[in-house]
C-alpha cells in the first residue's frame, strides 16, 4: 500500500475505534458495536439488505451482517445515521488533532482530496460511490474526511474486484491477512466466521498452495498475494492520477503530520487491525 493510501485510511479509521463514534450511535438508537458499523458503513446506500452489505463488505460472515441489517433501519432511518456519523467523526478528529485541526495544511489537503475524490469513477464503485454523492461538508476537517471516506471505499471497491480475480474468498481473505501478519490472529472472531469455516478455508488455501502446514504464507501465497495487491493499485490509480504526480506529492505531505499526530495519540487506531494497514 502506498504511503498516501496509508495516510488516507489513517485519518478516516478512527471513525471505527472512537467512543464518539460509539457514543453518536447508541444516541442514535442502534444497538451495540457491530449494528453501528454496518448501518453507519451502508447508510449511504440507502437501506440496504443483508445481501448488499456482505456484497459490498465482502470479508464478513453472513450470518454476523444478518444480525445487525436490516434491524438497524427499524431502530434509525439511513440520514439519521449519517448525520451520527459525521457528528462522531467531528468529535473525534477534534480530540486526536486538536491544534493541528486549524492548520492550512487541513484545508489544503481536503482541497486536495476532494478534487480526487470528485474524480474517481463510480462504475463497479457501489460504496464509494453511494459516499461520493453525500453532501460535502463545509468545515475542511470533515471535508478531508469525506474525500477519505470516498478514496478508501474507491480503492477498498477495487480490491473486492482483485480478490475475486484472485480467487479468494472473504474468509479466505482474512486467513491470508492473519498469515502475513497484517490483521490479528483475532481476526477470525471479528469478521464472524466459525472455527469450522476457518479450518476449512484454511485448508483449502494449503491445498492451492498457499498456505504451509503449520499455516504460514508460501512463496507462492506471497506471489500470488502481491498480485492481488499490485491489481488493487493498479485499480485505485484513477483517484491521484486526476491530481498528477506533483499535486499527490503535496497531498502526501500534508496528510503525513495529521495521520502521525493520530496514530500516536495512543488507541486512535490499534495495529495489527481488522483493515490490515500496516503501521504508519
Amino acid at each position: 500500500m502506498d504511503e498516501v493510501w496509508r495516510l488516507i485510511e489513517a485519518y478516516h479509521a478512527p471513525i471505527y475505534f472512537s467512543d464518539e463514534a460509539a457514543a453518536a450511535y447508541k444516541a442514535a438508537g442502534l444497538k451495540g458495536y457491530w449494528m453501528g458499523y454496518f448501518a453507519s458503513r451502508s447508510a449511504a446506500m440507502g437501506e440496504p439488505g443483508p445481501q448488499m452489505v456482505t456484497a459490498t463488505f465482502y470479508n464478513f460472515a453472513p450470518r454476523r451482517v444478518e444480525r445487525a441489517i436490516p434491524d438497524a433501519w427499524r431502530f434509525c432511518p439511513p440520514g439519521k445515521v449519517l448525520d451520527a456519523r459525521l457528528q462522531a467523526a467531528d468529535r473525534t478528529l477534534r480530540r486526536l488533532l486538536g491544534d493541528l485541526i486549524t492548520a492550512p495544511e487541513v484545508a489544503e489537503a481536503a482541497e486536495l482530496a476532494t478534487q480526487a475524490a470528485a474524480a474517481c469513477p463510480p462504475q463497479g464503485r457501489p460504496l464509494s460511490a453511494a459516499h461520493a454523492a453525500l453532501p460535502v461538508p463545509a468545515e475542511p476537517h470533515l471535508a478531508l474526511w469525506w474525500a477519505a471516506t470516498v478514496l478508501r471505499e474507491f480503492r477498498g471497491d477495487g480490491h473486492i474486484a482483485a480478490l475475486l480475480t484472485g480467487g479468494l474468498d472473504g474468509c479466505e481473505a482474512n486467513r491470508v491477512s492473519v498469515a502475513v501478519g497484517t490483521s490479528s490472529p483475532q481476526q477470525r472472531e471479528q469478521r464472524g466466521w466459525s472455527e469450522q469455516e476457518w479450518d476449512a478455508c484454511t485448508a483449502r488455501l494449503a491445498a492451492r498452495g498457499w498456505l504451509t502446514a503449520d499455516g504460514a504464507l508460501t512463496e507462492q501465497g506471497r506471489a500470488d498475494r502481491a498480485a492481488i495487491e499490485d491489481t488493487t493499485e493498479r485499480l485505485a490509480a484513477p483517484a491521484l492520477e486526476a491530481l498528477g504526480p506533483g499535486a499527490t506529492a503535496r497531498l502526501t505531505e500534508c496528510l503525513r503530520p495529521l495521520a502521525h499526530h493520530i496514530v500516536g495519540s495512543g488507541g486512535a487506531i490499534p495495529f495489527p487491525n481488522a483493515m490490515a494497514l500496516p503501521p504508519i
